[in-house]
């Protein structure tokens, strides 16, 4: 029974995530969704800086702390090892959705590309950020990165495995094609307002703080100089740059 009910909850955690997911094209592109990030009421531009600055923030510190050793190492002296990773995914899930409902608009625009054809190219590199994000977990092992595999071992008694170090063929070209596409989908936009340009700087930030000063440095620790060798050879975010550590 309790392997069938962190079987569920693993599920579960998956397919809120798949939403999450989903919803960020959207409420990033402003397509389709009932809220996006530049729709809604507007209120005073500092109060909306100060909100959304902290709904960033909440994301930012629950993918941070979760993601530490240390914390996994306490979460699973208290829980199962196979809920680690689906419990991480399903509350990174719903601080998105956090974001998506409390998020207030600046709609001030920054930059507007008014030619059909241009604007129209951007979209597809928007998209083409959002590919490369999907595609790239999928270059190491997309079930095992949202918990998935790990719940399934658990049902199957078989012992769950620490994560191979995988460079398969995005990972040839930049160390995290993740973020990668992240960053191409949060600034490849023909519409800039003042609320997308604030999503995309914090993001950013975080993204280059985070992996640079916590990520890569819990990785140096778990795999080695075999990692240290990879940085060297392969530029951390951006392609056909030297490497870094």
């Amino acid at each position: 029974m309790k392997k069938l009910i962190i079987l569920l909850f693993g599920i579960i955690a998956y397919f809120v995530f798949l939403m999450a997911f989903l919803y960020a094209i959207g409420f990033v592109g402003n397509i389709i969704v009932p809220k996006s990030i530049d729709s809604g009421a507007e209120t005073s531009m500092y109060s909306s800086i100060v909100i959304n600055v902290v709904l960033l923030s909440v994301f930012a510190l629950q993918h941070s702390i979760m993601a530490r050793p240390k914390f996994k190492k306490w979460f699973t002296s208290i829980f199962s090892h196979a809920m680690e990773r689906s419990t991480y995914v399903l509350l990174s899930s719903l601080a998105l959705i956090l974001i998506y409902w409390k998020w207030q608009p600046i709609t001030a625009i920054i930059w507007e590309i008014e030619n059909t054809m241009l604007s129209s190219i951007i979209i597809g590199i928007f998209f083409l950020g959002w590919l490369i994000v999907l595609l790239s977990t999928f270059m190491i092992n997309h079930f095992e990165l949202f918990g998935l595999s790990q719940i399934f071992n658990n049902l199957k008694n078989k012992q769950i495995a620490n994560p191979k170090f995988q460079t398969n063929y995005l990972y040839k070209i930049v160390r995290h094609p993740i973020m990668l596409g992240f960053l191409i989908a949060f600034w490849a936009t023909p519409i800039m307002t003042a609320g997308h340009l604030l999503f995309a700087l914090v993001t950013t930030m975080y993204i280059f703080i985070a992996v640079k000063f916590l990520e890569e440095k819990d990785l140096r620790k778990v795999i080695g100089e075999k990692y240290v060798t990879y940085q060297k050879e392969v530029p951390m975010i951006f392609p056909f740059t030297k490497g870094k550590r």
